[in-house]
């Protein structure tokens, strides 16, 4: 019986990861962390590695380690309606809320905005442009999905590569000298912690860590403990690049203070970065690349999203009037710009990351409390309860965090949850001794 993947296999495996998890919105996010820590950047980088590449890849083992067919029955755990609310909220998140639309606009920003300015008209034409091509490869699929996965995506990268070295060889300043932003001068281990967050990727990691699983079952492995094993050195490599890469990213955004002030976006810092140093041929080249990137990740997740939606609430029926609906709502959210839309996400981010690291936690370590569901009730209980202090916290409603910073430690660095996730792990521990 097969124990181990052959070293190919584990590569292949770890090349797929990446190109599940990293796209545009991967660039943005880190570039633009750079240019506000500045000097800060180390102990800022070190957190959001957490969030952004550690957490995705137990993502991934949670399902390989609890043998779930699906994000509904890892979250039946808890219980079967919560399953359903926690599915919907999160795909919708990773979905037409804010992930899909996000692909748009990020495209927009990089490729077009420099040259043709932030004209809402224009906005809405590329977005039209683009959702009409979501939408018809989604309804139609085909193989120009695999032509832009095999060639666009590793030209792609070659590209990001060549952007970082050259931004490196010929820095604009020195990371030292760079002076943070005011939100990046204390607490910047927990800052960049929650700025992993938006790269939404351990949101990811739970609607489609099942594939990753699966493929590894299809690579001959059946043992619980190999298939995990083997998930874990697929993940490694896969987080080793990733964190490489966001490391790049990172010192080059901080570098380009020398020369730019801090963009609103990281679409914006990318697109002047890569102007300076490749000039127009370059900055169109990469708008080419990030929006193909894009298009083939919008693509991907409307056929997953269609393909839940329609088990979950139609038995299967209706995947085409799904794909419209989902569409048409992502080019109304698009239309608001990114920088409206990383605005607009943050709220639900806060309120849907606790949720998301306690769940990947009672699923790794569930065996040691039998996965018990008053365990996984209590913790999420508490966890939801604190959550929503967050929640009301980042959509400005003072009177509520204003309560919220009294009863609970941590709150005012975003993580007024965790006290109230170990009090629901104590209590539900207490419950099943009894």
């Amino acid at each position: 019986m097969k124990t181990r993947l052959s070293r190919f296999e584990t590569i292949s495996v770890a090349s797929m990861l990446f190109g599940m998890f990293f796209g545009a919105g991967n660039l943005i996010f880190p570039v633009h962390l750079g240019q506000l820590a500045g000097s800060n950047l180390p102990g800022a980088f070190i957190g959001f590695l957490i969030t952004g590449v550690g957490l995705p890849l137990l993502g991934i083992a949670a399902f390989a380690i609890t043998r779930s067919e699906g994000l509904m029955e890892l979250a039946s755990k808890i219980d079967r309606r919560y399953a359903v609310f926690f599915t919907t909220l999160l795909y919708l998140t990773i979905g037409p809320c804010f992930a899909i639309p996000r692909c748009a606009t990020t495209s927009f920003t990089v490729g077009l905005e420099p040259l043709l300015g932030s004209s809402k008209l224009w906005l809405t034409v590329f977005c039209l442009v683009f959702f009409g091509l979501v939408l018809f490869f989604s309804l139609k699929p085909s193989g120009i999905l695999t032509w832009i996965g095999n060639i666009i995506n590793p030209a792609f990268l070659v590209f990001i590569c060549a952007l970082i070295i050259t931004a490196l060889v010929k820095p604009l300043a020195n990371v030292s000298s760079i002076t943070p932003d005011e939100s990046y001068r204390s607490g910047v281990f927990f800052t960049g912690i929650l700025e992993g967050y938006n790269t939404m990727d351990a949101i990811a990691s739970l609607a489609f860590g099942i594939v990753v699983v699966n493929v590894i079952r299809g690579l001959g492995l059946t043992g619980s403990k190999d298939i995990t094993r083997a998930t874990l050195h697929a993940g490694f490599f896969s987080c080793l690049l990733m964190g490489l890469i966001y490391l790049g990213i990172c010192v080059v955004g901080a570098e380009s203070r020398g020369l730019f002030e801090i963009s609103e976006n990281g679409g914006i810092a990318l697109a002047q970065i890569s102007e300076h140093y490749f000039g127009s041929v370059g900055q169109i080249f990469l708008a080419a690349m990030v929006t193909l990137a894009c298009l083939k990740t919008s693509i991907g997740l409307v056929t997953s999203l269609c393909e839940a939606f329609a088990k979950m609430f139609t038995r299967g029926k209706y995947y085409n009037y799904w794909a419209i609906g989902f569409v048409i709502f992502s080019f109304l959210v698009a239309n608001l710009g990114l920088s409206s839309i990383i605005n607009l996400a943050v709220p639900f981010l806060m309120l849907i990351y606790p949720l998301v690291i306690t769940l990947i936690l009672l699923a790794i370590f569930g065996n040691a409390f039998s996965h018990d569901r008053r365990v996984y009730i209590a913790v999420t209980g508490f966890t939801l309860v604190a959550a929503l202090f967050d929640f009301f916290k980042a959509l400005g409603i003072e009177p509520v965090a204003s309560v919220g910073r009294k009863i609970l430690p941590f709150f005012d660095i975003g993580f007024g949850w965790v006290i109230p996730a170990l009090i629901g792990l104590i209590l539900g521990l207490i419950l099943r001794k009894r």
